[in-house]
């Protein structure tokens, strides 16, 4: 590795023919990698990790580049002094570790603004590496970097290692990741349809493979395994204290997914809120009502209270709208305009067809209650509810039928004798 002094000595020396050598090899190993990329990624999938959106946003590109160049380098040293390809083999390097490790967690995590701090922080640690190999100063900065302690117990530990370390377990965690999310896509969406065996497994086998790889990495840091045993005489009491209503619902969440009493999909009513699971996770479900608010339910909950899964049986949901009209009315004119309203809805199921009843004989007219189905209540309730109410109340009116409004009848026992003669005096 040169120094920056002679970086800039052989850079000021060098023939300028050579760099134009050097930049079309360069160039060349560019479009050949970029070639590469382009014939087999044709037909890739958009979130692929090799071959990414554009062909040239995956990690195939910057790693084929690499090889190329760093294979045109070798063979440019026995004939002439390199620079630009030098220069370009660590961009390439940090380039590639950028790209591994956005996309993977990309893919793994899509919606995670704390994946993107990491992307961020990745690609400034690589990119300052990539410098500091360059201008010769990466040696330096190890060296002091490793001259800085920090005490643990009774056991002294540099900052190389330490941060070594932490990029060691990183690199194997993401490794890790990668391998979950390609068996999950490769292999669980074929063999498991049920979308709720599928999560489980999903999540089963990342928390597996992230445990294998966290080991791996203490192990390759140095750590003793051994000394885990404490930790997990630690953990077991904390579980046993603290953290029961945590690991309850981890549990739980295993067991719904397993029991697949409820499923992603399934419209639910919990106490008083009721919509359509959206998510199952590990701690938690989560149910978006039809007005799109969306409640955060512990999987404890869902156990050990009383839940009503309202698609267990069929997709019908019924929806009941009541109306009350004048004792004048005629009770089957009114159930065929009730029916008909609901009939004439896209949503409305035939099967069973709409039904109106007299249900109540009430102070202020006949009271008919209107039953209605449909199979997508996920769309909203309200919605139809408001479109066969309007349809209802435009064909009442337009067959002349009252629609009853609160009536009270006020009598007057007696009233003072001025208060009479008042009223009894001429206009």
């Amino acid at each position: 590795m040169l120094r920056l002094d002679e970086f800039l000595e052989r850079l000021s020396q060098v023939d300028p023919r050579t760099l134009w050598i050097e930049a079309g090899v360069l160039a060349l190993c560019v479009l050949l990698a970029w070639s590469v990329c382009r014939w087999f990624g044709r037909d890739q999938p958009k979130d692929s990790i090799w071959f990414g959106r554009n062909i040239f946003d995956g990690l195939l590109f910057p790693l084929l580049a690499l090889i190329f160049t760093d294979l045109g380098r070798r063979a440019l040293l026995e004939v002439q002094t390199v620079l630009i390809l030098r220069i370009a083999v660590s961009g390439l390097v940090a380039l590639v570790a950028i790209r591994f490790v956005a996309r993977v967690l990309a893919a793994v995590f899509p919606a995670s603004s704390v994946m993107r701090l990491i992307e961020r922080t990745v690609s400034w640690v690589a990119w300052i590496g990539a410098i500091l190999w360059i201008v010769g100063l990466l040696p330096t900065v190890l060296e002091e970097l490793d001259s800085i302690h920090l005490a643990f117990g009774k056991s002294p530990v540099s900052l190389r290692t330490i941060l070594e370390g932490v990029a060691s377990a990183g690199l194997v965690l993401i490794v890790a990741l990668w391998i979950s999310a390609t068996i999950e896509k490769r292999v669980l969406a074929q063999a498991v349809h049920d979308l709720s065996m599928r999560k489980v497994a999903s999540n089963a086998m990342r928390a597996f493979l992230l445990l294998i790889g966290l080991l791996f990495a203490l192990s390759a840091v140095g750590v003793d395994l051994t000394a885990l045993s404490v930790l997990g005489g630690a953990l077991g009491v904390g579980l046993g204290f603290g953290l029961q209503k945590l690991a309850a619902n981890y549990v739980s969440g295993f067991v719904i997914l397993l029991e697949r009493s409820i499923r992603i999909g399934d419209n639910v009513r919990v106490d008083t809120f009721e919509g359509r699971i959206t998510d199952i996770k590990t701690r938690y479900t989560l149910i978006r009502a039809g007005n799109g608010r969306e409640a955060i339910v512990p999987n404890e909950s869902l156990i050990t209270s009383r839940v009503e899964n309202l698609t267990q049986a069929d997709l019908k949901f019924n929806i009941t709208t009541n109306i009350v009209v004048g004792y004048g009315s005629e009770v089957a004119q009114v159930q065929g305009i009730l029916t008909g309203a609901a009939r004439a809805h896209a949503r409305v199921m035939a099967d069973p067809a709409p039904v109106a009843f007299l249900i109540n004989f009430a102070p202020d007219g006949l009271e008919f209650s209107l039953n209605f189905w449909v199979k997508d209540p996920e769309k909203g309730q309200a919605n139809v509810r408001s479109d066969i109410n309007i349809a209802v109340l435009e064909g009442l009116r337009a067959a002349g039928i009252e629609i009853a409004g609160p009536r009270r009848a006020v009598r007057i026992e007696s009233l003072p004798d001025a208060m009479l003669q008042r009223s009894e005096a001429p206009l």
